[in-house]
């Protein structure tokens, strides 16, 4: 088989080709490290594939274009025939996959992200963030800089909020376009995402989702207006309610949510 893939547009597929920056990924991996199960998503051609596994040992790959395994299983037949455990490679999307199914271990995230499912990844980990000690992905570098966003900034948003309930967050590098076959048209960013210590949820977290993501829907306006159809009259009257969304901290969401919680409880 050619070791010649044309990256598609359906799959938002950018190959990375630039040793420095692949080398560099793999720095931000090996610091946060820990013995986890190494999980890559959309390796493609291998770029990122073949440093990871020389540099850890064992790699899982998850890769739902047909052709990208054909040629991953063809460039690295010998460390599968050496022992099939160093590289393992799964056909599957890993939007529909149980995540379960990996093994019932700590595992890492890594991967050169397609920039139209990022944001969905980063929901998935956060669904399984008991599995999922850390992740180092490649985003766009809008996308990167508002998972990574403080309160107050004008990139804070849902995605922010929710992703630093769980994990510390950080920019790590960004990259130019020309880094990529394809390039494409806009800038990249590599982030890490470290899961927090000690993560007690002690408030409904389906609240919580749901308050965020209200307060955000109208972020011009003060929460007053977004949280009108969740919190009752009276308590949308504390002065409280008279900031906007992008003002509160994680913290000062959850302290929202315990007090909308017990707002809803008192109702009954």
């Amino acid at each position: 088989m050619s070791s010649f893939v044309t990256a598609l547009k359906s799959y938002g597929q950018h190959f990375l080709n630039d040793k420095g920056v692949l080398d560099n990924i793999v720095k931000v991996v090996r610091s946060l490290y820990n013995q986890e199960q190494l999980v890559e998503i959309g390796p493609g051609t291998g770029a990122l594939t073949a440093p990871l596994l020389n540099e850890f040992g064992s790699l899982t790959c998850i890769e739902v274009d047909k052709r990208c395994i054909d040629l991953l299983k063809e460039k690295f037949k010998i460390s599968i025939e050496k022992d099939p455990q160093d590289l393992r490679i799964i056909d599957a999307d890993f939007l529909k996959l149980d995540i379960s199914v990996l093994a019932n271990m700590p595992t890492a995230i890594v991967g050169n992200f397609p920039y139209n499912i990022s944001s969905q990844i980063v929901f998935r980990i956060l669904d399984n963030y008991k599995q999922i000690p850390f992740m180092v992905g490649m985003f766009q570098k809008e996308m990167g800089h508002r998972i990574g966003a403080p309160h107050g900034s004008k990139e804070y948003g849902v995605i922010s909020v929710l992703t630093q309930l769980f994990y510390d967050v950080k920019v790590e590098f960004d990259i130019p376009p020309e880094c990529f076959s394809p390039a494409p048209k806009v800038m990249s960013s590599i982030i890490s995402m470290k899961r927090k210590e000690n993560i007690v949820l002690d408030f409904d977290y389906k609240l919580f989702r749901t308050v965020v993501k209200s307060g955000f829907g109208q972020r011009r306006k003060m929460l007053r207006n977004g949280l009108s159809g969740i919190a009752s009259k009276d308590l949308l009257q504390d002065p409280f309610f008279q900031k906007r969304a992008e003002q509160l901290s994680v913290k000062d969401f959850v302290d929202l949510t315990k007090r909308i919680e017990q707002d809803i409880k008192n109702r009954k």
